[in-house]
């Protein structure tokens, strides 16, 4: 059965979406919108909503530097989004409430305490998307001079994963007596401390949080690199990815569960979930017209700017636009996302402006133009090929095509016997079919 998470990329996922005459551009910071597309998933009986976060303003180096073509872009500000699902937490039953927190720039104690408590709040249905930052502008809202290296990030984010699931493992079922008549209330047998200590971070413990229903958070994992299949498998329980070609996308799924065995898992543990931007029309040709129309909102200069994350540094506007994809220095940013825009540049013998517009469309996620039918021939094609065991719907402006989306192609997906009529159980966990984690020490 598929998989669906909706990945809310307030105010849209289109550089330009936010432009759209049915688009509310407010949609970043109105908290009544956040829990209409909840709303809205959940009745539609998706597994999961899903918010990326950033701690800085995207390109606010350049900003500083007087770069005003910055100030077209939008996805600039945003509602922290743990604070989000603990709201969220309250209006909704059964949906999952997924958001990420670095591993860069937080502490693991932190993370831990946090994603836990939206977790019990829920009784069952928080994840926690662990990333190593992207964005070089974090790195000067927390110190630094420069953004720490791609390797150094992996390395701490691995360990910041064994910290954490230590952490959430504190408490074995049971712990807390609050026995009023002895006077007892914890059992100190089942309160486990955690006393790591390691390159990057000593922690003692225990949380100050016991397990949730589910056992503990579901984790999610964003990183295609190598670095970041590795860090996938070893760590993660759904994999968010950027996949646009089924042939390449069948190579990560099997790769990256294969790897799962290295660390005593197995490849049934990871759910792996493409992005998918729909552009959805009662005809093929009203889908592209809809498409056209967005793009024709998108101005060149903030269509480089797609590319900025990637470019290893390079100006891309010294270039000629009707020229090649220059050659990029290595990335210390997104080395997946770099990879798969040159490729695509490449093999498609793009110039720099068809390929930043192209990106900026989708933000390398594989953009579906058509109708409904059309849509769920695509997705039901790569679950069944063993390229993706869900999806991630990424708008290009809210809520308008996300609306549709829940009421034309989820219906479509049900009458292939392929998505749920009802949600299976109350946790998150149930509904993706993942196991609950043994507490290590009750073992």
């Amino acid at each position: 059965m598929l998989k669906l998470g909706a990945f809310l990329s307030v105010p849209g996922n289109h550089l330009a979406g936010w432009r759209h005459p049915d688009a509310v551009a407010t949609s970043d910071m109105d908290w009544k919108q956040y829990l209409h597309l909840a709303q809205v998933a959940e009745a539609a009986k998706f597994d999961t909503i899903f918010f990326q976060d950033t701690a800085a303003v995207n390109g606010s180096r350049a900003l500083a530097k007087g770069d005003t073509s910055r100030a077209k872009l939008s996805r600039t500000v945003k509602l922290e989004p743990t604070a989000v699902l603990a709201a969220m937490a309250a209006l909704t039953t059964n949906i999952g409430l997924i958001a990420t927190a670095t591993t860069t720039y937080n502490e693991p104690y932190n993370i831990a305490r946090r994603f836990a408590a939206i977790d019990l709040i829920s009784e069952g249905r928080a994840g926690w998307n662990l990333v190593t930052s992207q964005i070089e502008d974090e790195s000067e809202n927390f110190g630094f001079d420069a953004h720490m290296d791609h390797a150094r990030r992996y390395a701490r984010a691995s360990e910041f994963y064994d910290v954490v699931i230590g952490l959430w493992d504190s408490w074995e079922d049971g712990g807390l007596l609050r026995d009023k008549e002895s006077g007892i209330y914890m059992d100190r047998a089942k309160v486990h401390f955690l006393d790591h200590e390691g390159p990057n971070f000593k922690v003692r413990g225990p949380l100050n949080v016991p397990r949730s229903p589910q056992g503990r958070p579901v984790v999610a994992q964003a990183g295609s690199s190598e670095a970041g299949r590795e860090l996938a498998a070893k760590t993660a329980d759904v994999i968010f990815t950027a996949q646009t070609e089924i042939g390449r996308a069948k190579e990560f799924y099997a790769d990256v569960k294969a790897r799962t065995v290295r660390y005593g898992r197995s490849p049934d543990d990871v759910k792996v979930m493409p992005g998918i931007t729909p552009v959805l029309g009662a005809t093929e040709a009203e889908a592209w017209e809809k498409y056209e129309e967005l793009q024709a909102l998108l101005p060149d200069d903030v269509a480089l700017q797609s590319l900025s994350h990637i470019s290893g540094g390079l100006d891309l506007r010294n270039y000629p636009q009707d020229g090649p994809l220059p050659d990029l220095p290595p990335s210390n940013a997104a080395k997946a996302r770099q990879e798969l825009v040159v490729r695509t540049a490449r093999e498609k013998n793009m110039t720099l402006r068809q390929i930043a517009r192209h990106t900026a469309a989708g933000t390398g996620h594989r953009v579906l133009v058509g109708t409904a039918e059309y849509m769920a021939d695509e997705l039901e094609t790569w679950l069944k090929q063993e390229a993706a065991d869900g999806f991630n719907v990424i708008c290009n402006h809210y809520p308008v095509p996300f609306e549709d989306f829940a009421r034309q192609v989820v219906p479509e997906l049900r009458r292939r016997g392929i998505f749920r009529n009802e949600y299976e159980g109350t946790t998150l966990r149930e509904n993706l079919g993942l196991k609950v984690p043994p507490n290590r020490y009750a073992m």
